[in-house]
């Protein structure tokens, strides 16, 4: 059984699929999303694949501010995901708030909904940066494959 997931995880680290969920941004974040997994950035050549799933994904990646009438559907989809799962937060508004930070409609980060593995800061962020959060990510579960 442990040949089997540490197979299973190895899988996941060659070909990891993300699920993107936009919590109410102004949408940058969701054009350089985009934007990073386009050809010219190409992370497919990591295996990146973007899917419509929760059942499917390894990764939520979330943009936006989390409101307090998206934070239930956030933490729904996140219960959805396979274990194990890994969340990126990606702009200032899913790390912070953002300029939305003490509104009374919005809860300050992702990381009051769920647990976030990754920040990617900036407003939009680059898809370098992106690329290079993808990359921590993927350090980090090769690093749970491995066992340290």
């Amino acid at each position: 059984m442990y040949v089997l997931r540490r197979l299973a995880l190895w899988g996941r680290l060659r070909s990891p699929w993300l699920l993107h969920f936009n919590s109410g941004s102004c949408n940058a974040c969701d054009i350089e999303l985009l934007a990073a997994i386009t050809p010219r950035f190409d992370v497919e050549r990591f295996g990146i694949k973007v899917v419509p799933s929760p059942r499917h994904a390894d990764i939520l990646v979330v943009t936006g501010p989390v409101t307090r009438q998206a934070a239930p559907r956030l933490k729904r989809i996140y219960e959805q995901m396979p274990s194990p799962k890994y969340v990126m937060a990606l702009g200032t508004c899913a790390c912070s708030g953002g300029v939305f930070r003490g509104s009374y409609a919005v809860l300050n980060g992702v990381d009051n909904v769920i647990p976030v593995d990754v920040y990617v800061p900036g407003c939009p962020p680059r898809p370098e940066a992106i690329i290079d959060g993808i990359i921590k990510l993927l350090k980090k579960m090769e690093a749970e494959i491995s066992g340290k």
